[in-house]
């Protein structure tokens, strides 16, 4: 029979707690874990934190296995941060989190004693020698509580508010100094970083994100190339991509066909090619940079092509719409005019990428991805993912085109076809996190953990 226990060794007393052979104990804030541990006292423990669970051996005893639960502040053995799940051995010391909670897993097997199943239990032993003195030293503020900022920068910067706060306040400085199309540019490149920093974090997979800002840049120098008048003339010219001037007398089937093509099909490849890139170049290296720099899961394809269709957004709105929209109103109203007239576009345009281009590259991104964990089935995957991409991306332009037509009800329809696009996408990215061959390493969302 094993005798297995966690022990918590704090200031004021040891608790420790029986684990069970049948069943996993969970470790955390939440009051529906087996050991919870107080939210005022100990902050930087997730809700569901880490669990310990029962394996047999080949001869018969109990071993336990301690996994964390995609905590924010990570799991540490014995000094070292857990990767994935790890048995545990008699005197193994567990942390939760840096500077968090630490447990002393002790275990028994004595095979001449059989008990009946312990649950789950506490026992507090208190710690004689200057009990009272530990009581006193915790009435006193430390530094980092008087003083916050002198807390350790790893317990700072693993924060999802953190970067993100400091890039604002820095931001909101400059936009004070600069005005004009500049002041719309830096708004921009901000708007569309913010959405690929909430797309980051429901992905929840560390990626470098020099990889992602390449990603957008190469984007931008494709479209800037010559490369993107052989998509047109491909796609626009022999294929029936073309789209004239008026449109008042297309029907709306042949308009969607057009618009299929003529950037469906042709914007969405182009997008996805920082995807095939980065896969490629990714073959050419060992792991662990291959999985770094790579696509080899779901989540490579969705973050890259998430950040290429950012990419892809600002080189549209701001070296197209935005301009021509200044132009247009700055010659009827004034230069003032004109701007206010161009922000006005600029910002649902950037904010609506989310529901647009992410929606649809990221889609197309899951299932180059995919193709990758799945071989055998590779080419109707990505046919699958191709298609459907750009039939959602042509629907939504064709849509748009109706607007002279159908009037008010156009702006019901693109909320259908955004909407759709945008569950899609969500959808992707949570079966991309439970595909993940990583998924016990990943971050998960950290926008309502602690």
């Amino acid at each position: 029979m094993s005798h297995a226990f966690l022990r918590l060794v704090s200031k004021s007393e040891e608790t420790s707690y029986s684990l069970l052979t049948t069943g996993e104990v969970i470790i955390g804030r939440d009051p529906s874990c087996q050991v919870v541990l107080k939210s005022n006292e100990y902050g930087m423990v997730s809700r569901r934190h880490a669990t310990v669970r029962p394996s047999k051996t080949l001869e018969g005893r109990t071993s336990y296995v301690l996994c964390d639960l995609n905590s924010a502040n990570g799991t540490y053995l014995n000094g070292h941060v857990l990767q994935g799940c790890q048995e545990l051995q008699a005197g193994d010391r567990v942390t939760l989190g840096t500077n968090g909670p630490e447990f002393f897993f002790e275990y028994q097997y004595d095979q001449s004693v059989s008990k009946p199943e312990l649950e789950v239990t506490q026992t507090s032993v208190a710690v004689s020698a200057n009990s009272t003195k530990f009581t006193n030293t915790d009435s006193n503020a430390s530094w980092s509580q008087l003083f916050p900022i002198l807390s350790k920068p790893r317990d700072l910067t693993r924060k999802a508010y953190l970067v993100p706060g400091i890039i604002t306040v820095i931001l909101v400085v400059l936009l004070f100094f600069v005005q004009g199309f500049l002041y719309q540019v830096l708004f921009g490149a901000y708007l569309a970083g913010a959405a690929l920093y909430f797309v980051y974090q429901l992905c929840g997979k560390a990626k470098p994100w020099w990889v992602l800002i390449a990603s957008a840049v190469f984007t931008i120098l494709i479209l800037s190339s010559p490369v993107l008048s052989l998509f047109i003339l491909v796609f626009r010219n022999i294929l029936p991509g073309d789209v004239p001037d008026d449109i008042s007398g297309l029907a709306f089937g042949e308009l969607f066909i057009r618009y299929f093509f003529g950037a469906g099909l042709l914007e969405e490849l182009l997008k996805a090619l920082p995807v095939i890139g980065f896969y490629l170049l990714g073959r050419a290296f060992a792991s662990p940079m291959r999985e770094r720099i790579g696509v080899r899961e779901p989540l490579d394809g969705i973050l890259i092509g998430s950040a290429s269709a950012a990419g892809f957004t600002l080189f549209e709105t701001l070296g197209q719409y935005v301009p021509g929209t200044i132009a247009q109103v700055a010659q009827r109203m004034g230069a003032d005019a004109g701007l206010r007239a161009g922000l006005e576009l600029l910002i649902p345009r950037i904010l609506g990428d989310v529901a647009g281009h992410m929606a649809w590259s990221g889609w197309f991104g899951y299932c180059i991805g995919l193709s990758v964990l799945k071989p055998r089935q590779a080419w109707q995957i990505l046919a699958l993912g191709y298609l459907s991409a750009a039939g959602l991306h042509g629907l939504w332009n064709s849509s748009t085109g109706l607007s002279n037509t159908l009037g008010i009800f156009v702006l019901l329809l693109l909320m259908v076809v955004g909407g759709i696009s945008y569950v899609l996408f969500g959808a992707a990215i949570i079966k991309a996190r439970a595909l993940s061959p990583t998924r016990s390493q990943n971050f998960a969302t950290r926008f309502t953990r602690t």
